[in-house]
């Protein structure tokens, strides 16, 4: 049986572990257009603010569980009582402002819905509905904001939500393949071009 013995050109941040890996492969990048998992990327982009991102996959089972899947009318309805015992979970950040933000957020994406029909339809507006293809050489070259990360930024916090910084911001639109961020040398730069 034929071996392929080519190693894949990746973006370097994806060669700590294998999770990171996976994650590159398969997730980073890939436009989404459900607004559940919209909502869950954003939440866990708001989490990962001053940490790792390996933490933030290496809690990702437990952030499932403990945030319902993130499904968004689920959380909005969030009592005091279920944010202290979020708190208490060792499995998760437990940070106080972060959890509330979530749960504010999840109302501001009902009211986005409300407005847009849903969430993707607003976020994907910004870009008509296209992928924006950077072609970066370098992970050292790609940006941490950018006008289009300020823009939704300011915006989301017109809206009420809470911890949607433009770098956040930005973070999240790479994750959700609103940005295409991949270096051009990396495998998945030209197959999610082609999308």
């Amino acid at each position: 049986m034929f071996v392929d013995k080519i190693k894949k050109s990746r973006c370097h941040w994806c060669e700590g572990s294998q999770q990171l890996r996976e994650y590159h492969d398969n997730v980073w990048g890939v436009p989404v257009h459900i607004d559940q998992n919209l909502f869950k990327m954003l939440c866990l982009e708001s989490m990962q603010a001053g940490l790792s991102w390996q933490v933030i996959l290496s809690k990702y089972d437990n952030f499932m569980r403990a945030f319902d899947n993130f499904d968004v009318l689920t959380v909005s309805k969030y009592s005091q009582f279920k944010i202290e015992s979020l708190l208490q979970d060792s499995g998760i950040v437990r940070n106080r402002a972060k959890i509330n933000a979530i749960v504010s957020n999840a109302n501001c994406v009902i009211k986005l819905q409300q407005l847009n029909g849903s969430f993707d339809r607003f976020i994907w507006g910004y870009v008509g509905d296209k992928t924006v293809q950077n072609a970066i050489h370098c992970m050292e070259d790609a940006p941490i904001s950018s006008q289009l990360s300020d823009k939704i930024s300011a915006d989301l916090k017109s809206l009420g939500f809470k911890f949607v910084g433009s770098k956040v911001i930005y973070s999240w639109l790479q994750a959700i393949g609103l940005v295409n961020d991949h270096i051009i040398t990396c495998f998945r730069y030209n197959e999610l071009n082609s999308i």
